[in-house]
Parts: structure tokens; sequence; C-alpha cells
């Protein structure tokens, strides 16, 4: 009797675990779908009128190209959520190749699209795309292969190194485009998913400091990311110069009050704010919808931060469990750097904001990546090859899923098996 009761409760537990693993995959796709539906209606409002004004036909131009890349988009999720994840490690190398490939593409002159003095797009006419957008999602991947292979074996800083001169490459590639705001997105994800995968804090200190004096050379290296720097202490003092968009998107906020000014009502998008329906879309939406606007739109990227992190605290094994960390950490990270510039909390960087701002690329590698995540919540799972720093225990034939991890008896990286959560059945 006492068996059969165990048995029974064995038996309940297990749908229970599936189904709050499913509720955590359909609070993503809700979020993520609302974002994006809500960001149509934004890039519209945002770039209609200005359009209409500038003679550039009925103002629903971005908004055609937003839907058809966010069809795109929705594609490339459906088929990122159902490869089996050890096809999704096999094609790490070859992507991140062929991120690495295009990015020097973008170095020899002729080959790049330059706007606004920055030369981040290849390809012609509308058909165009941002490599480092791809050079993002491939980091993720490659520095989840990385770390889910060394679940013993980072014993010393130099045990990093692999992983430090790749990303160091592509951030400099990015860098010169140059792009600083997608460089330090990439710098704060792989240091996210460096704290989840249970790296010593003072190694992370060290990393951070000597980024953080790298980050201030280069800020200083040209004249205008002086102005900028300086304008950021002070844009009121600067506002008719290098804090002009800064001083506008904040009193685009500020105007908008509680509740807005009302959807389309906007006067800064036509005449004043640059780059409305791109880096600074989130000025729109406060001056229309108010703080109570802002406040649902942040709730929708905290339900994603919710949903991502539980799946990975859910993961099974320790790679699937990284690349979940590390893609929510990716998106967070970038929508994080957009609000604090458009407060005026950061210096300006041209970071568009996850879903809502108009950009082809990001929106398709960022809806990439939440099917990656979504393919986690259904039980994706890799074997990999140990490695590490003294003997291999790849050539006892261990596998890096099975190892534990030095301070957690069930091999799960730290940051995502905080907080005591349950494995998901698989």
């Amino acid at each position: 009797m006492a068996t059969a009761a165990r048995q029974s409760s064995t038996d309940a537990a297990v749908p229970r675990r599936r189904r709050a693993r499913l509720v955590e995959e359909d609070v993503l796709l809700t979020a993520v779908m609302l974002l994006v539906a809500f960001g149509a209606v934004m890039v519209y409002s945002a770039s209609s009128a200005a359009t209409v004004v500038k003679g550039g036909g009925d103002g629903t131009g971005f908004l055609v190209k937003y839907v058809l890349y966010g069809a795109a988009g929705f594609v490339a999720l459906h088929l990122a959520a159902r490869l089996p994840l050890q096809r999704i490690l096999a094609l790490t190398g070859p992507l991140l190749a062929v991120s690495f490939g295009l990015l020097v593409l973008l170095e020899i002159p002729g080959f790049g699209v330059t706007v606004n003095g920055a030369t981040r797009w290849l390809g012609a006419g509308p058909l165009q795309f941002q490599p480092s957008e791809i050079a993002k999602l491939a980091l993720v991947l490659y520095a989840a292969r990385f770390l889910a292979e060394r679940p013993r074996g980072l014993r010393r800083p130099k045990d990093l190194l692999p992983l430090g001169w790749v990303t160091g490459a592509a951030i400099v590639l990015v860098a010169t485009q140059p792009d600083l705001g997608t460089a330090l997105v990439i710098s704060f994800a792989i240091g996210a998913m460096l704290v989840a995968a249970g790296t010593p804090l003072r190694w992370l200190a060290g990393i951070a400091g000597a980024g953080a004096v790298l980050v201030m050379l280069y800020a200083l290296s040209a004249p205008y990311r002086r102005a900028r720097l300086t304008s950021f202490l002070d844009p009121w003092d600067h506002a008719g110069t290098a804090g002009f968009q800064a001083v506008q998107g904040q009193i685009a906020i500020g105007s908008g009050g509680l509740f807005g000014q009302g959807l389309g009502e906007s006067v800064q998008k036509i005449f004043y704010l640059p780059e409305a329906h791109t880096d600074f879309i989130l000025a729109v939406i406060g001056e229309e919808l108010g703080v109570l606007g802002l406040l649902v739109l942040l709730s929708l990227y905290g339900a994603v931060a919710w949903a991502g992190l539980r799946i990975a605290q859910q993961a099974k094994g320790r790679y699937a469990a990284l690349l979940a960390a590390g893609v929510t950490s990716l998106l967070l990270c970038q929508a994080l750097l957009n609000v604090f510039v458009v407060l005026g909390i950061a210096p300006l960087t041209g970071v568009p904001l996850p879903f809502l701002s108009y950009g082809s690329t990001n929106l398709v590698v960022l809806l990439a990546g939440c099917g990656l995540i979504v393919n986690v919540a259904r039980g994706g799972s890799v074997h990999l090859r140990a490695v590490s720093g003294g003997r291999d225990p790849a050539r006892s034939g261990a596998h890096a899923e099975d190892l534990p991890d030095r301070r957690r008896r069930d091999g799960r990286a730290r940051g995502a098996g905080a907080g005591g959560g349950r494995r998901a059945a698989g």
C-alpha cells in the first residue's frame, strides 16, 4: 500500500512539473507576441507622420517592412524551437565563423553600407542586414558550449582565455564599425553567462574593471564620443549640439505625463526627435501613452525575464541551462541599455529596443533566440565531452552533462539553479 501510494504521488508530480514548465513557455511566447504586436503599432505611430511630411508616401513603409521581418522572425523562432539542440550545437562553429567573416567584410572599403557615419550593414537596397546582430547570438551559443564543456575546468583565470579571445575579437570588430552599444550588449550578456556558470566573483571583478578601463579609453579616443560623454553629464548644457537627442527624448517622456497625449499624438517624433522609430521609440511611447504605458511595457520585459530564467532553472543539463540564461540575458541587457539611454541614465548609444524598435536583423535574430529558449523549455538537451584543465575526463568517456559542478551536486549552472528550483521532467 505504501509503495503504491508513493508511486501514485510520483506519477502525479510529473504532470505538475510538466505543466509548470509549459506555463513559463506560454508566458514567454505570450509576452513576446504582445511586444511584437505593440512594436508594429508604435513603429507605425513613430514613423508615419514624419514619412508623410518628408514626402515618403502614405506612411506605411516602415510598418510593412516590420511586419514582413516579424513574420520571418516567427518562422525562425519556430525552426529554432523544433530543431534538436544537438544539431544547433553542431551549427555553432559554422555560424560563429560566418559571423566573423561578415564582420571582417565590413572592414574592407566598398563592402559595407554607411549610414550616419557608421558602417554596420551589408547588402543593397531594401535587402540589408547587420552582421553584428548575428554575431551576438553566435557568441551566446559558443559561450554556452565552452562553459558547459568545462563543469570543473574553470580553476584558473587562464582557463577563460579561449572564450576571452573569441569574445574580445568580436567586440573589437563591432566597436570599429563603430557600434559601442552592441559591443556593450555582448559584453554584458557574456558576463551574465559567466555568473550563471559559477565563475568566481573575484575573476569577474577583475574582468569588469579591465573592461571599464577599455570602454573609457574607447569613449575618449574620438571627438564625437568625447562630446557624447560630456553631454551625458549635462545634456541641457549641450541641448543644441551633442545633447540634442537626449534632451528631446526627455522632453517627450516628460510631456506624456501619467496617461500620455494619446496614441499617434506625439509632436516630438515629427519635428524634433531623431531616430524616433528606432533607437528612441521608447520616448514616443512615453509621450503618447505616458508613464502607465511605460510600466506596461516594462512588465512585459519582466515577464520575458521571469520565464526565461525559470526555463533555465529547470533545464535538462548544463548546456541547455546556460543557453536559456544567455539568450535571456542578451534580451534583457539590450532592453535595459536602451531604456537607460532614453531616460538619460547612460550615455547615448545606438541600441534598438528589443521587439519594438524598427530593425530588421535585430528582430529576426532575437525571435530566433526566443525559439532557443522554447526549445530548452520543451526538454531539449545535448551530450558534451568534458574538458578539464588537468586530467581530461573525456578520455575516460565522461560527459560534461554528467559531471557535477564544484559547488552544486546536480551539475546545473549556479545562476540557473538558484532558489532550489525543481528540474523539469524528462
